[in-house]
């Protein structure tokens, strides 16, 4: 079973900078997208920020400017570079990746994120 291992969570300041990493296990096939979602206690996972197998970038309005995204699709890594994060950043932060083939969708295990004010 693929496993997706992220690592580069940990505790900030207010405008500080984290880089978060995943890593798939094994090597995916029919990779066409990867990206990184946030989710708080009580809320729905949401969209951080996706890259797409051409290079497509699309970001949350609230992290536009200030995160980016980058990734390799043959290694299977995807990295997520925040910098002036804020307090409203807080949140545990999951890696995705799509593919096109059985079971279509793999998420990692989840690395909290917490910016003090």
């Amino acid at each position: 079973q693929v496993q997706l291992v992220e690592s580069g969570g940990g505790f900030v300041q207010a405008g500080g900078s984290l880089r978060l990493s995943c890593v798939a296990s094994r090597t995916i096939s029919g990779v066409y997208g990867m990206g990184w979602y946030r989710q708080t206690p009580g809320n729905q996972r949401e969209l951080v920020a996706r890259i797409t197998s051409d290079d497509t970038r699309n970001y949350a309005d609230s992290v536009k400017g200030r995160f980016t995204i980058s990734g390799d699709n043959a290694k299977n890594t995807v990295y997520l570079q925040m910098n002036s994060l804020q307090p409203e950043d807080t949140a545990v932060y999951f890696c995705n990746i799509e593919s096109m083939l059985y079971p279509y969708r793999y998420w990692g295990q989840g690395t909290q994120v917490t910016v003090s004010s």
